[in-house]
């Protein structure tokens, strides 16, 4: 398969699987325990169905938003996920560079393989930094120091990931960041040379946000023994509320999925929240945010703006979540194949492929603009 042979996201996870190593496929690809959580996410939207209207003039079509201060071109936006210079050699790099091209958001993660500031230098489009809470709070605080030096323009503290969640597949690889690999993970990578080649031939892997304050040099630290050594699972709201000041700026919460918790954002002054269960990845189990989006906008969808993600493929999963009150959808699985497919083209495809299904399905609606779709579109069976 080439990559213009792909138009979905399952073509693109098709060429991925193809192209790398089954221990990093399923990095991405993976999720907490029987991975429930991480099928529900999408199988929620096919609980909904789409009731359109015609013949109302839809000859020109905006599909432009407005979210926690930046205008968007499209309504969808790549969440900044982490290493994605193992999925290709150019990573942050070529998602940046896509994002804007097509007026999007996109964002680096703490974890991330590009520094915050060489993407600034690079793209204007809005830039969001996601971040952890860690034991360090001097650490945190440098975060966001670096952060408001490089010009970000949203800061997203990721609230569900106090501790890492059981990634079976990863476990059964040894993936690990350095590599410490179980010897089925390391005839995987042998038997896909050219990633291999590809990551030994381009800059060397780094972490530059965690670089002066991590050392990864001694053995292997997985991910999830980060997240169970270096993040603080006494974090408080207390905590977040001196953060939110601190930064003094757009401030996003990223795994808000209660009624209780969003009012929280709410009055410790955040200017967003992302309803997210982190793609499946963290407690298995837990409810789709697509099923939550509505309750949450009905509390407090006229004081905050709610974003959602997790389990969006399609640009109909789009149109549905703006018409229950999001702003505006992220993803990052429907990037990440794509990146790990091609590259640049890999993520631009992935863009260009959503922004005519959102077209397309804005049309087929009835809608001209996003402000037209609302609650009276959909049905729940």
């Amino acid at each position: 398969m080439r990559l213009n042979q792909c138009h979905n996201f399952q073509d693109f996870r098709t060429l991925a699987q193809k192209r790398l190593p089954s221990p990093i496929f399923n990095y991405i690809d993976g999720a907490a325990d029987d991975e429930v959580t991480y099928r529900h996410n999408t199988e929620a939207f096919d609980r909904c169905d789409l009731v359109p209207n015609v013949l109302t003039g839809v000859e020109d079509i905006d599909m432009s938003v407005t979210v926690m201060g930046q205008k968007l071109d499209m309504p969808i936006y790549c969440s900044p996920t982490a290493l994605q210079r193992l999925f290709h050699h150019d990573g942050e790099l070529a998602v940046a560079a896509a994002a804007d091209k097509f007026g999007t958001m996109f964002g680096v993660s703490s974890l991330g393989t590009t520094s915050i500031a060489e993407v600034r230098k690079k793209f204007k489009s809005p830039q969001v930094y996601q971040f952890y809470f860690h034991k360090d709070r001097g650490l945190n605080k440098a975060m966001i120091e670096s952060a408001k030096e490089a010009g970000v323009d949203v800061m997203m503290l990721t609230v569900d990931s106090i501790t890492g969640g059981n990634r079976e597949r990863d476990l059964r690889t040894g993936f690990s960041i350095p590599f410490r690999l179980t010897l089925g993970g390391l005839v995987q990578f042998a038997i896909k040379p050219m990633w291999g080649i590809n990551y030994v031939t381009h800059e060397s892997f780094k972490l530059p946000q965690l670089d002066e304050h991590v050392d990864m040099s001694g053995g292997a630290i997985s991910i999830g023994k980060y997240f169970t050594e270096m993040l603080d699972p006494s974090m408080t709201w207390d905590d977040v509320a001196k953060m939110v000041k601190l930064w003094d700026g757009q401030f996003c919460l990223k795994g808000i999925m209660s009624v209780e918790d969003a009012k929280k954002a709410v009055d410790i002054g955040c200017t967003g929240i992302i309803l997210s269960n982190h793609g499946g990845r963290q407690l298995d189990g837990s409810r789709s945010p697509f099923d939550q989006l509505a309750e949450i906008v009905d509390a407090v969808g006229d004081k905050i703006d709610v974003i959602m993600d997790s389990g969006i493929q399609r640009g109909t999963h789009v149109l549905k979540a703006l018409s229950l009150g999001a702003k505006a959808v992220g993803g990052g699985r429907f990037y990440l194949f794509p990146l790990a497919a091609a590259g640049q083209p890999g993520v631009e495809r992935a863009l260009t492929l959503m922004r005519a299904e959102i077209e397309r399905g804005m049309k087929l609606m009835g809608c001209s603009s996003v402000d037209q779709l609302s609650r009276s579109n959909l049905r729940f069976r």
